[in-house]
């Protein structure tokens, strides 16, 4: 016969999680040893573009004193920051749908 002892909050919880991922078509296979590397390379590119950006963006900030160009610096450099960062969620994501 099954365990029979008491569940804990944190079994039942994932249980539930578990449950309720299988319900809505979730998959639960692990990733294999070439998507975790295309991730991880992923991730240090898109890094390397944030680096990048934010270097780009400090330097072109030395050279203005106007607020509403130092605005219009910032609003671009938080544009192209959520751009790279959804471009690398987007091809995470891409990584892990190819099986």
């Amino acid at each position: 016969m099954a365990d029979e002892s008491p569940k804990s909050s944190y079994e039942l919880a994932m249980e539930r999680l578990r449950k309720k991922d299988k319900d809505e078509g979730v998959d639960d296979r692990p990733s294999t040893p070439e998507q975790r590397e295309a991730i991880a390379e992923a991730r240090k590119v898109a890094e390397a573009k944030l680096a990048e950006r934010e270097i780009l963006h400090h330097s072109a900030l030395r050279g203005v004193m106007d607020p509403e160009s130092r605005e219009k610096l910032d609003e671009e450099y938080r544009r192209d920051r959520d751009r790279i960062t959804s471009d690398r969620e987007r091809k995470i994501e891409e990584i892990r749908k190819r099986r």
